[in-house]
């Protein structure tokens, strides 16, 4: 385990809110760790695309992700909020990277959300 996967392990999935996280490279849109089992490497692009386009596009068509259509609750240049039917996606973009965070049924998204959020946080400090 790398020091980045031990940060998202540790200030995201062990808030019990947050099922899954990846950090994506911007610049390249290779995946640079992810959670265990979390595979997101095909989506990367999608994401990087998503902050790169016309967010007016996203906030009404919303995104795919992993063959499940998420409608856009929030969308700006720092922050991509989707929901599905029984889970979301947040979209937290910094200067380097964009930080993934999914939850699932029985979680609390304004959990999930304040926690990846705060970590998006953390890396602007850092100039990430």
């Amino acid at each position: 385990m790398n020091q980045a996967q031990s940060l998202l392990i540790d200030s995201l999935t062990r808030t019990k809110h947050v099922a899954n996280a990846a950090l994506v490279k911007i610049e390249n849109g290779t995946v640079l760790t992810t959670t265990p089992g979390f595979n997101i490497q095909s989506q990367a692009s999608v994401f990087i695309q998503a902050f790169n386009k016309n967010l007016l596009e996203v906030r009404r068509d919303g995104l795919y992700f992993k063959g499940q259509h998420y409608r856009c609750v929030r969308a700006d240049d720092q922050s991509i909020y989707l929901k599905g039917k029984d889970s979301g996606v947040i979209l937290v973009k910094t200067r380097l990277f964009i930080l993934v965070g999914t939850y699932s049924q029985g979680m609390y998204p304004s959990v999930c959300v304040e926690a990846v959020e705060k970590l998006g946080d953390y890396f602007r400090e850092k100039g990430n």
